[in-house]
């Protein structure tokens, strides 16, 4: 089975994820037109290739031309991220990666994001006890 972690990714290849990811399925210049400081159209096949390679993306033929799409879902992507925002940002530390979250002077957290917020808390009490 292929790992998924994003860390093996170069910051192009993270930069077509999150392409696709927005997307959920693009095609190689509809990616390109998206990348900043746009590389040539061939770079960005050869790193598709890469990604299909390594298990991150596949593609369809459709209508004369390859739709790209991500192999894992976005939810898995999206906790892949947090880890590695809480890893390189925060130690470690949820606790820490939370705090900086509902913190007023970094956020701006709506009263209904913080009721929101809250219930969760306490969800996750009740589900730890």
């Amino acid at each position: 089975m292929t790992d998924h972690n994003d860390t093996s990714l170069s910051r192009r290849e993270r930069q077509i994820m999150d392409i696709l990811f927005a997307m959920e399925r693009a095609t190689g210049p509809e990616i390109q037109e998206r990348l900043p400081d746009q590389p040539s159209y061939s770079a960005v096949r050869t790193i598709l290739r890469v990604l299909e390679r390594k298990g991150h993306i596949r593609h369809i033929e459709e209508s004369m031309r390859y739709i790209y799409m991500p192999v894992a879902t976005r939810q898995n992507a999206a906790k892949s991220a947090m880890e590695r925002l809480v890893a390189t940002f925060f130690d470690g530390s949820m606790k820490a990666a939370a705090a900086a979250f509902v913190d007023p002077s970094t956020g701006k957290l709506s009263k209904e994001d913080l009721k929101e917020l809250e219930r969760m808390i306490r969800k996750a009490r009740k589900e730890k006890t």
